[in-house]
Order: C-alpha cells, then structure tokens, then sequence
C-alpha cells in the first residue's frame, strides 16, 4: 500500500470530492460515498479483491444496529407531525413559560420536537403555531422564527435519535453507549438553544418580515383546534421521553460499579436501555396517538416515516462504508500521528464537519461523512475513550451546524416559511447558526479540557 505523506493527499482529495460532487454538481450524497470509499481503496493501492468485500461489510455492519433504530424514530416523529401531538407540546411548553415569554417558548418547542422529528419538518408544522402567538402577543415575527429555527436546530445536530447524531455515535463506536450521548447532547444543546434564542430577541426587533404585516389566517385557539381533540400531555411526550429515560437508565445499569445490581432488575434495565428496544417502546407509546387504527394511520403515517428514513439509511450506510475503507488502509495512523503533534485534537471533528456542512448543506451528511473520516484517528488524537468518543460527536454536531445558508434546505424553509428576504435571513438565520456553532464548539472544547 501507499505510504507517507501521498496518503493526506489522498485524503484531502477524497474530501474535495465529496464536497464539490454534492455541493456543486449535485449527485447524491450515497452515491459521492460509494464512489469516495472506491477511489480511496484504489488510490492507497489496495488489493483489488479485498476493496468491495471492505465496502461491504463497512455499508452493512453500521446499519445491522443503527438502521432500525433510525427507522422506528423517524416513524415515531411522522406520528407526532400527524396526530397533532407536537402542537400540544408547544401547548404545554407555553403554558409553563408564559406569554410574557413567547420566544423562549418557541426555542424551547423546537428544542423538545426536534429529537425525533426532522428540524424542515418541525418548523412547517409549528409555523401556524408561531405565527398566532406573535400576533396575540405583539412579539417580532423574525424573532419568533428565529428562536424557533434555532431551538429546532439545537438538538438536530447533538440528540438522538435524530439520525444524524445516531449515525456519528455508531460511526464512532458507540451504538451502544447512546445513553451518553443523549445526557451529553441534551446537556450541550441546552446552551445551544439559549445561544439562538439570545440572538434571536437581539436581532429580530431590528427587522420586519412580510409576516409583520399580513392578517392572521387562524387564530391560535383555531389552529389548537383544527387537529381535532389535541392528545393528552403525557401522550404527546412520552414516545419521546419515555426512550431517553431507558436509554439512559441502561447506561447507568452497566456503570462499572453496577449501581442496580446483577439480578433481574439489571437484566430488565440493561434490554430496555438498548436503543433498539427503547425506541421500539417509544413506537408502541406513539401508537396510542393515532385517532383511529386504518389504512390511512396503519399504513399511511407508517408509510411516510419509512419514506423518510430510507435516504438517511442509505447515506448512513455508505458513510460506514467509506469509514471501514479508511479503517482499513494506513491513512488514520499517518494522519493521526501527524496531526497529534499540532495539538488540535477536538477541533479537527468540528473543522471537517463545519467546511463540510457550509459547502454542502446538509447537516446529515456533514455529521455522516465526519464521523466516518474521524473515526480511525480516535486514538492519535487522544480520543477513543468512551468521553472522548461522546465529545468528538458533540465536536461534529457542532461542525454540522456551522452554517445553514443558501444551500441548506432548512434556510430556505424558515425563511419562505416566516416572510423573510434573503438579506434578512442572511442575517439573522444564518448568523445564529455560526453563533450557535462556534458556542458549542467552545462547550466542547472546554469540556475535553476538563475531562480528558
């Protein structure tokens, strides 16, 4: 195979492809993937036998434990779209703020709706929402989108099970430790929600959208009442909460000290804190929000979240699948051992993901492609402990946020979606997304300081 430093060649030039194929040229992020993962096998001169049977077991060893739980949550936040039930949480979330605080409201919205449904997805379905309480409260229009925006945004990237973060925590090791991940993620996306909600009540005041100044469609009691009778509160959140909570009670059971002992009360703890078995209690609880079991709920909600999730699943297998050819070729020693001796160990995650995220547009595929090229420098760059792992997927989360601009589906939502030009966007959207990226990072990065 090739050596020394023809091998970050081969690297860096298997990173411009991927971004200028995606991002200029528009092919399909699975395919870009594939063809990387083949170029790279060629190119370090590996033998020619071994490079598909390597893109093979990389494609379906990632998806053999993520794929269904990938799938189970993308139905679970198809079943919340539908059944009204993240507008009841929107409800109740303002219930508990207050109307005196409607921004905070909607970025704390956006923060809980996101976990499991997608942030274009989330926004479509709250705007109505939004825009009724900016009109009853006489707040600024930008400002509530934004602070919805950017509350959406905050877990997209750092929280299962959003596919993105499932990806990169499997990518790197950790499909079975989600638990830690979940509590870092929700701890760290907190900040990153206050971060885009600080921005968004400085900025919006200073801009007006067209949605100032159009007259209200429906009301907000209108719209509460056009899904019919609303889901109870526990309803609505509890396919949400209720996999966080085994989730990280299993990671708590296998702590080393085995604070829940090695009995049945282990057994049961450890198999519901599996993300597999979590998410799929989450699914029999999100059935109970269904109106009626029909063709339309038993196949057609189903339907639409299967749909969704088969993109994520296909880019998140080709992403293992460049991530098992890199493993298997000397590129992560000699990039590791070189880039240890600059010191920038956490940042390095943030920075690919980041040039990746702002020249492509999807923060997937940033979080996919990142993981999958970091993962074999983990233990050059001081990383491949479980914290470091957990940090290096937080580092990436904040890479895949940094910056949502033209290219990037969900700029052109909130902004069709709220009224805006793109020269207000431009400044209130996409700059809360580079303060929301560069906040994040510096959590990371402080938090590895300490940690490791």
């Amino acid at each position: 195979m090739v050596q020394g430093p023809a091998l970050i060649l081969i690297l860096l030039f298997a990173i411009v492809f991927i971004v200028v194929a995606t991002s200029r040229y528009k092919i399909h992020p699975f395919i870009v993937l594939l063809f990387a993962s083949y170029g790279i096998g060629f190119a370090v001169k590996m033998d020619p036998l071994l490079i598909g049977s390597t893109i093979r077991s990389g494609f379906g060893g990632i998806l053999s434990y993520i794929g269904i739980v990938i799938l189970l949550g993308t139905i679970i936040g198809t079943i919340l779209e539908r059944s009204g039930a993240a507008i009841k949480m929107a409800e109740v979330v303002l219930r508990t703020v207050g109307e005196k605080r409607p921004g905070l409201a909607m970025s704390l919205v956006g923060y809980i709706v996101s976990i499991p449904v997608f942030c274009d997805s989330g926004f479509v379905i709250l705007n109505a929402l939004k825009k009724a309480l900016a009109k009853r409260t006489k707040s600024s229009s930008v400002m509530m989108s934004v602070a919805l925006a950017t509350g959406l945004y905050a877990t997209h990237t750092l929280v299962p099970p959003t596919p993105g973060p499932i990806a990169a925590a499997a990518n790197l090791g950790l499909g079975g430790k989600l638990g830690l991940v979940i509590v870092f993620g929700l701890g760290i996306s907190i900040i990153t929600m206050l971060a885009g909600y600080f921005w968004a009540i400085y900025i919006g005041p200073k801009f007006r959208s067209s949605e100032d100044d159009e007259k209200l469609e429906f009301t907000y009691e209108e719209i509460t009442q056009k899904y019919g009778q609303l889901p109870s509160a526990w309803k609505a959140f509890a396919p949400i909460l209720i996999p966080i909570l085994l989730i990280a009670l299993g990671s708590i059971t296998n702590f080393p000290t085995k604070p829940f002992g090695e009995g049945s009360l282990f057994t049961v703890l450890s198999f519901f804190g599996k993300p597999i078995n979590a998410l799929m209690v989450g699914f029999l609880f999100s059935l109970s929000l269904m109106p009626q079991f029909n063709k339309e709920t038993l196949t057609g909600w189903l339907d639409k979240g299967l749909r969704d999730a088969a993109i994520i699943i296909m880019i998140t297998g080709a992403g293992g699948a460049l991530g098992a050819m890199l493993k298997a070729t000397p590129i992560g020693s000699y990039l590791g051992s070189t880039l240890s001796e600059m010191n920038i160990s956490i940042l390095l995650p943030f920075i690919i993901a980041a040039a990746l995220k702002t020249a492509q547009g999807s923060s997937t595929v940033a979080l996919v492609t990142t993981s999958a090229l970091v993962a074999p420098l983990l233990s050059s760059l001081g990383l491949d402990s479980d914290i470091g792992r957990v940090l290096t997927v937080m580092s990436i989360g904040a890479g895949a946020m940094t910056v949502s601009h033209a290219n990037d589906s969900f700029f052109w939502v909130v902004a069709e979606f709220s009224g805006m030009d793109v020269n207000v966007a431009y400044k209130s959207q996409t700059m809360a997304t580079l303060i929301q990226g560069l906040l994040t990072i510096t959590v990371v990065a402080v938090l590895a300081f300490i940690l490791l």
